[in-house]
């Protein structure tokens, strides 16, 4: 199974956007699946149910992040610009990188933090684990891949 349908799964099984990609890695960052879920709820529905950055996105930041980061300056700007060329992958597929433009809301709306139920018609209704599958996918193609400094 790919990173991304496992992703996917992930989401499907109750987890959120950035939690389902972030524990999809968990194995990879060297994070077992418990701790990679609670360091990763807060970012779901685009930070803490904000609609702003969306969660996948934010899920695949921190594992660009956690394998490719560290302390020192070239170190940041490696990750930096790895998790700058996921980011422009994702908004060249889906058009954004923002959760309410991903989903069409008014830029007025404020979500509540109660996330609604997942039932056949949410996922009908919400792009949401086509999204995680994608920024997964991203990822697991970007791992290992050089960069030019």
């Amino acid at each position: 199974m790919s990173y991304a349908q496992k992703a996917k799964e992930l989401f499907s099984s109750g987890l959120n956007c950035s939690q389902a990609v972030f524990t999809a890695f968990s194995s990879v960052v060297g994070l077992d699946e418990e701790t990679a879920k609670k360091v990763s709820i807060g970012l779901g529905g685009g930070v803490g149910r904000m609609r702003e950055v969306c969660g996948a996105v934010s899920g695949g930041a921190m594992v660009l992040g956690m394998i490719y980061g560290g302390e020192n300056a070239e170190d940041k700007v490696s990750a930096y610009k790895r998790i700058q060329e996921f980011a422009e992958k994702f908004k060249n597929e889906n058009g954004y990188i923002v959760c309410r433009q991903l989903l069409g809301l008014d830029e007025n709306v404020r979500e509540t933090a109660v996330p609604e139920e997942r039932t056949p018609q949410y996922y009908a209704k919400r792009p949401c684990a086509e999204l995680v599958y994608t920024a997964a996918e991203i990822v697991e193609k970007m791992i290992d891949k050089p960069i030019s400094l």
